[in-house]
């Protein structure tokens, strides 16, 4: 893969986390594995340039179980990004964590089928683990900067991604909680695993908009309007973390392996 040198920090996320940045630049990128959700537009924050692309689309057109991870990963790794953040609207297993709250996850539990899952489909086939699958110290950067923001953030969490658009059936949202699961999504796998598969750093935020099917929060179940209003009200706390904690990133990537989690030219 030739690797530019237009970015070095991606972020899936839609346009209202870079639409006020100035000079922003649309670029168009052609992967082996089909189209990207959308171009990504690549704008400067503090000492980095930060491509973001939306994972559903500029219009959000792309249902989460359609959405083509591997080209949006490797569009992000072709122009020069060493660390990937995937901040993401998210759903709530346990009381304690609310709506509103963000969860920096540590942890994710595949619950999807049928998605494109790695880039090692042959003649080279590797393993790279997931035990630990998100990087340390953009968690640690993350948390830092979310509780000097004053913005109410847990400092873990298992998130278990479902494969949508359908929401869980209260059976299903009770089966989750009794694991211990704290947050359900529908994109966090397998785009960080695949940000990991190309040695760069994964990051997930979870903004909470829910609690899935109201078992937990003795609430109505969720619905998409319900989360966007919650989302929506909360946005400018995502971009506050997002863009404070990307000014305070060191240029260089150090204290993590994350670069070197194939050590393989794909």
């Amino acid at each position: 893969m030739e690797i530019l040198n237009k970015a070095d920090i991606g972020v899936f996320g839609g346009s209202g986390f870079y639409s006020f940045l100035e000079n922003i630049e649309e670029v168009k990128v052609e992967t082996p594995y089909g189209e990207t959700s959308d171009s990504v537009f690549i704008g400067k924050i503090g000492n980095h340039r930060v491509a973001f692309m939306p994972r559903h689309g500029r219009n959000h057109s792309i249902p989460p179980h359609l959405v083509n991870f591997r080209a949006n990963v490797w569009a992000m790794k072709h122009l020069g990004c060493k660390r990937v953040i995937s901040p993401c609207a998210a759903g709530s297993l346990q009381k304690a964590v609310k709506p509103g709250d963000f969860v920096i996850c540590d942890q994710f539990v595949d619950w999807t089928d049928g998605r494109k899952t790695t880039f090692f489909e042959g003649p080279v086939v590797q393993h790279p683990s997931p035990a630990d699958p998100y990087c340390p110290e953009l968690r640690k950067a993350a948390i830092e900067t979310g509780k000097k923001l004053g913005i109410n953030i847990h400092d873990h969490g298992t998130v278990v991604v479902i494969n949508g658009p359908r929401f869980s059936t209260k059976s299903e949202s009770a089966f989750f909680t009794r694991q211990g699961w704290e947050v359900i999504n529908m994109t966090a796998y397998p785009e960080a695993y695949l940000v990991k598969e190309l040695d760069m750093c994964p990051l997930n935020i979870s903004l909470i908009t829910d609690y899935d099917a109201g078992l937990v929060g003795d609430v109505p179940p969720v619905s998409h309007e319900a989360v966007m209003e919650v989302f929506n009200n909360n946005v400018a706390n995502l971009k506050s973390l997002l863009f404070t904690m990307i000014e305070n990133l060191p240029d260089e990537v150090v204290g993590c392996e994350c670069a070197n989690t194939t050590k393989l030219d794909i």
